[in-house]
């Protein structure tokens, strides 16, 4: 074995694979990718006893560690994706100088099908391959010996003259069957025992393909259109696999469970697996778009079992201009809408996804969103995620990004709640960030992105939630003019709001300028956090949430006045007081009890979920338990509170215990 000698067809060849995940709290992912890669060659390969596959790189390592690992291959095989592609370009080519003759063989939804300047500006990369890999890979490996890429769909090369040749794509893989289970066929075996210290949680695929053609979504690159189900019996025997090696968390690379019919019996299948063996823990899906009475289903079952940590609704946009603009006008707004309401009456926790700075999208039209999403029962946690370029999706095409004048910035790649160590890594990842377009400018952008922090603060945080209920139910004001209240009013005599404002903003600029996504918190727990949680922990441990809340009072208070509306007498001062009460914070050692002039309470939790219970004026008292759940440290607080309670918004006393979570994981 070693560097490949041309020509020699009777050699055993050796073959390295590549597949870099991000380790999520200290877990990592089997590498599903290759692992399909490699069973599908082994069992369709003329020879395959020619082939001796390495153990898969499967985590981010020092780069020349990995480089060590892969030296003498003959072929080494890389699955690339947004948050490995640099560090993979990185070994592949230090690898390339260490031994010329390698095949360096690089593909995955990273890999741009617009693929010129890719193979021209790393001509380490001898291949590229283009759509499903299984095919691909074993022609690859049956022509080694010779290279001879010409007739293999689906790549492509620089030619002997400088050219760049693109074959065109062979057909998809019909009959998913043909693609055998790495779980299941031992492949993952001798990997685990390798490394006995790891945590491990899998991907699963359950289907490939999507109906839907989202201008700004790549899923699964070129496999859209028609969906593949994979063979029912086997996904019931890896689920079987998952509890046997007590895997906790599943993550299901379906563009959209609950699409097909059958799904309702795979969530009944993993929730019954669980019930008898304990695992899986989590099972985390995306929901399929408009087969209401599926996903409703699924995501039920899947409930009720203890399987999803809260049920993502990626609405993405409100706006019905934005919608056509990104190819999602024929999914229904009232599937999401259905969804919401029925959720909420089942008391199962949901968040929305919204994607900052869509073509089509102005702040307006953004702020009203937010505004309805809320008004239509999401008190629990909207997910504004900004929008990034990825190379495959026709939102990645030049033409296409003139047309809605949308103007990007590379920024570095970190994952939300991520430590501050792994930005330090050797290799940073990249993406094209979006930060303004023709209906958005600049400026826009960055009004809309301190409204999101401050919606976030606000509301999802908990922090203001009470009285902002209140004031929209009982005055008619919408949640967009609460928020702006606290953006754009007059600030002069609120300094802690308004410092909050000028973090948003200073923030939101320096993402403009290509900063990081997200706050550096030094001080608590050396992590990367969302600026509004950055803010609220630094109002907590500088003792400024009362100087806060006295200030919201007064700005509510004049704001109401100026529109000519009016809360009963008092009614104000007990939401805030009420609010304040059940914030959740470290070094409480007595419960307390609120005496209030109204049953704020119960206004505020029937308006969430949906039962509305009226307003009284009555002696209340309410008992707040601040002893079964405490924290005897800032960084206790920070990371089980404010870290984990992220997505159930579990900032409040009297809100379920909060799980830890794998942070960054989307």
């Amino acid at each position: 074995m070693g560097c490949l000698n041309k020509g020699n067809t009777v050699k055993d060849f050796t073959v390295g694979l590549v597949q870099i995940n991000n380790s999520f709290s200290g877990q990592n992912y089997l590498p599903l990718t290759v692992g399909m890669l490699q069973s599908y060659a082994q069992e369709n390969l003329e020879h395959p006893e020619r082939y001796q596959f390495l153990l898969p790189i499967y985590r981010r390592i020092p780069v020349n560690e990995a480089v060590g690992q892969l030296e003498g291959v003959d072929i080494a095989l890389f699955s690339a994706y947004v948050w490995n592609f640099r560090i993979s370009l990185e070994i592949a080519s230090r690898l390339k100088a260490k031994c010329p003759e390698i095949i360096i063989i690089f593909g995955g939804p990273q890999v741009p099908d617009r693929v010129d300047k890719f193979l021209l500006d790393n001509p380490y990369v001898d291949l590229a391959c283009h759509g499903e890999g299984e095919q691909i890979i074993v022609d690859i490996l049956e022509n080694l010996g010779t290279q001879t890429w010409s007739g293999i769909p689906g790549i492509s090369f620089v030619d002997q003259s400088g050219s760049v040749v693109k074959n065109p794509k062979g057909p998809r893989l019909d009959d998913l069957s043909a693609v055998p289970s790495p779980y299941l066929n031992g492949m993952f075996e001798q990997l685990m025992q390798a490394n006995p210290e790891e945590t491990w949680i899998v991907l699963w695929e359950t289907n490939r393909g999507c109906p839907f053609s989202c201008t700004f979504c790549d899923w699964g690159s070129a496999v859209q259109s028609k969906v593949h189900p994979h063979d029912l019996h086997r996904l019931y025997r890896e689920v079987d696999w998952f509890a046997e090696h007590h895997i906790e968390f599943v993550f299901c690379c379906d563009a959209n469970f609950g699409i097909l019919p059958r799904d309702i019996e795979i969530a009944k299948y993993v929730a019954d697996v669980k019930s008898k063996k304990g695992y899986p823990h989590a099972l985390s899906v995306q929901n399929t778009k408009n087969a209401t009475e599926r996903a409703y289903e699924t995501q039920k079952i899947l409930a009720d079992a203890g399987l999803n940590k809260g049920v993502d609704i990626a609405l993405q946009s409100t706006d019905p201009t934005t919608l056509e603009s990104v190819k999602r006008a024929n999914i229904s707004l009232d599937t999401y809408e259905e969804l919401q309401r029925r959720f909420t009456r089942d008391g199962i926790e949901t968040y929305t996804d919204i994607i900052l700075g869509l073509p089509g999208e102005s702040y307006e039209s953004f702020a009203d969103g937010v505004s309805s999403i809320i008004q239509n029962g999401q008190h629990n946690r909207v997910q504004f995620n900004n929008l990034s370029i990825l190379p495959n999706a026709e939102m990645g095409d030049p033409e296409y990004q003139k047309k809605f004048g949308m103007k990007t910035v590379e920024s570095n790649i970190i994952n939300i709640h991520g430590s501050l160590s792994d930005a330090d890594d050797e290799i940073t990842e990249a993406q094209q960030l979006v930060i303004a377009t023709g209906s958005m400018p600049e400026a826009d952008w960055v009004k809309t992105r301190v409204f999101s922090w401050t919606a976030g603060l606000l509301h999802f945080d908990k922090v203001l939630q009470i009285p902002l209920i209140l004031a929209h139910d009982l005055c008619s004001i919408s949640y967009r003019d609460l928020f702006e209240l606290f953006c754009n009013g007059d600030l002069e005599d609120h300094p802690v709001i308004r410092e909050m404002n000028a973090l948003f903003t200073e923030q939101a600029e320096a993402m403009q300028a290509g900063g990081p996504e997200y706050t550096r918190s030094e001080e608590w727990l050396g992590i990367w956090g969302p600026s509004d949680e950055y803010f609220l922990i630094s109002m907590c441990v500088r003792g400024k949430l009362e100087e806060f809340y006295e200030e919201s009072e007064r700005l509510l208070e004049k704001s109401l006045q100026a529109k000519g509306e009016k809360l009963p007498d008092g009614l104000l001062h007990d939401a805030i007081k009420l609010n304040r009460s059940l914030i959740k914070l470290p070094f409480q050692t007595k419960n307390t009890d609120v005496e209030l002039s109204y049953n704020v309470k119960e206004f505020w939790r029937t308006s969430v979920d949906g039962t509305n219970l009226p307003l009284e004026k009555k002696p209340t008292t309410y008992h707040i338990d601040r002893t079964t759940e405490t924290w005897k440290s800032w960084d206790d607080w920070c990371r089980e509170v404010v870290w984990y309670g992220n997505k159930k918004g579990a900032y409040l006393y009297g809100s379920n215990i909060v799980e830890s979570q794998l942070s960054g994981h989307f």
